[in-house]
């Protein structure tokens, strides 16, 4: 069953392998450009993200989201990312994009998320830029804070810390991420069609989430990498040992 949006795991058997495995979902973020939102469509990517933060290379208007949501199909995940906006200018994006989950990337506090959120009934996840100094308890009980101040928290992204808001593009530390933590929450920060497979073989995060690592340039996408790092994911899934699905399962 799937639960929160994007981030719990469902059993998931891939033609021609005799296991079932976990299915890590999959979000392809930033995208600006119909042609790419209907690649990832083509690819059966789980999610796709719409920046709306104006000084992000990525930036869309939400009279852009709009078009590029038309014709969405059922079931996939439509993401709004913000960092440090009011209430009233999510609520006036989201009117214009009717985005299904938000994603907060600023220095929004839980009461924050939580108030924005009510005011447009919508879930959200937060990301968490982990930084060099912190530990696995460090991220239990940010995530804890959230979940604790908010019913509609639906995840913790975890990025690489960087000066700037956004996406970092760059990789931290995954040895850090509790192995209780990782299936309920989504991991991004660096990932490519060459690491995604050993972050999924190692984390089993419940999710993972790409930008810059599919794209040619800034805000257009490539084709061939996101169709390679899909494949990645999946290949990873499939051949994730049966106990870890039951490990989890009994941890849940």
């Amino acid at each position: 069953m799937i639960q929160n949006g994007l981030c719990h795991n469902r059993l998931h058997s891939y033609p021609g392998n005799r296991k079932c495995s976990m299915v890590t979902r999959i979000k392809i973020c930033g995208l600006t450009r119909q042609e790419d939102v209907q690649t990832a469509l083509k690819l059966n990517a789980h999610a796709i993200g719409f920046v709306f933060y104006p000084e992000s290379p990525r930036y869309v208007s939400p009279e852009q989201a709009r078009e590029l949501l038309d014709g969405i199909p059922p079931f996939v995940t439509t993401v709004g990312l913000f960092v440090n906006a009011s209430t009233e200018e999510v609520a006036r994006v989201v009117s214009i994009a009717p985005v299904k989950l938000l994603q907060f990337h600023g220095d929004e506090t839980p009461e924050q998320c939580h108030a924005i959120a009510d005011k447009v009934q919508k879930q959200f996840i937060r990301a968490l830029r982990v930084k060099p100094d912190m530990c696995g308890d460090d991220l239990i009980q940010y995530e804890l804070m959230y979940r604790a101040a908010s019913p509609w928290f639906s995840a913790l992204l975890l990025d690489t810390f960087v000066d700037s808001f956004g996406g970092s593009g760059k990789v931290f530390d995954w040895s850090i991420i509790p192995r209780e933590l990782a299936p309920r929450a989504v991991l991004s920060g660096g990932l490519t069609a060459l690491n995604v497979s050993g972050a999924v073989s190692q984390l089993h995060p419940g999710a993972v989430d790409v930008s810059s690592g599919v794209e040619q340039a800034r805000g257009i996408k490539d084709p061939a990498k996101m169709q390679a790092f899909i494949q990645a994911v999946q290949l990873a899934d499939t051949y994730l040992p049966e106990q870890s699905y039951e490990t989890q399962s009994n941890n849940e």
